[in-house]
């Protein structure tokens, strides 16, 4: 991928950004992730990730500070931008993640990894995970915050 020749007007589409993804993870469909990553980026709503966004995104994927990462997780899973992530959120982000990388019907189904999350985060029991409930959570559990965050996907 070369910025200057692929985005010659500084505008990233999303569809190069999934022709990116489609490189990268060749053994599943990146392109459900992909919507979701690229919504996550576009603040603006314009259709492109502009060279600030694109700069914002390559800092937060390539930040070693684990919260700036799980800040942006919780950013890309709360889908309708109520400040909770509610399950549904959840199963369908994983499910992204899974036609991703391929994974296999043997792999536990997303609804089910759902509930062992929201299991083991959501200490209010409330139904929903809260910012907090999710930071915390992740920072206390190495495997969930790898499965829920870019370090899966981009790793350190």
């Amino acid at each position: 991928f070369n910025l200057q020749k692929d985005c010659p007007k500084g505008l990233l589409s999303k569809d190069k950004l999934m022709e990116v993804y489609s490189d990268l993870f060749r053994q599943g469909n990146p392109e459900m992730f992909c919507d979701h990553v690229f919504r996550t980026f576009d603040h603006d709503n314009s259709g492109h990730i502009d060279f600030k966004e694109f700069m914002l995104a390559i800092s937060v994927t390539s930040a070693r500070d684990p919260k700036e990462k799980l800040n942006w997780a919780f950013t890309m899973y709360d889908k309708n931008k109520d400040g909770t992530i509610e399950k549904s959120e959840m199963v369908e982000i994983i499910t992204a993640i899974y036609e991703m990388l391929g994974c296999t019907d043997s792999q536990e189904p997303p609804e089910k990894r759902t509930e062992s999350i929201f299991h083991k985060m959501d200490v209010n029991n409330d139904g929903v995970l809260s910012k907090e409930e999710f930071i915390t959570g992740c920072l206390d559990d190495d495997d969930l915050r790898q499965m829920l965050t870019v370090d899966a996907i981009c790793p350190p």
